[in-house]
């Protein structure tokens, strides 16, 4: 997909369809949005060291805060003042790190 594309603003409808492939993920408040829960701090802020790097090379950058071993993350494209794919992308590949740090067990 084209990065114009994937950074157009989407309407209701689509955003609606594509909450479908990311699970854990709402449309709140024209943002993306997700809590995500981990065991301790440290397995939190492992997520959120991964998680900038891969925005980072997506440049694409989340809004998020952390408490204890709970991130919470708001995603919106504000050059389009709304959700794009860009934001979904984002979201698939935050849910994969989430899945891999929730798979080791002690840290």
């Amino acid at each position: 997909m084209a990065e114009s594309t994937r950074s157009a603003r989407l309407g209701d409808a689509e955003i609606e369809q594509a909450l479908k492939g990311v699970p854990g993920w709402i449309a709140q408040g024209g943002k993306l949005h997700r809590e995500f829960h981990f065991r301790n701090f440290n397995q939190a802020f492992g997520f959120m060291t991964r998680a900038a790097l891969c925005a980072e090379t997506m440049n694409h950058h989340p809004e998020w805060s952390n408490v204890y071993a709970t991130v919470i993350v708001d995603l919106v494209t504000h050059s389009e003042n709304g959700i794009t794919q860009l934001d979904f992308d984002l979201a698939k590949k935050l849910n994969g790190i989430s899945e891999e740090f929730n798979k080791r067990k002690g840290d």
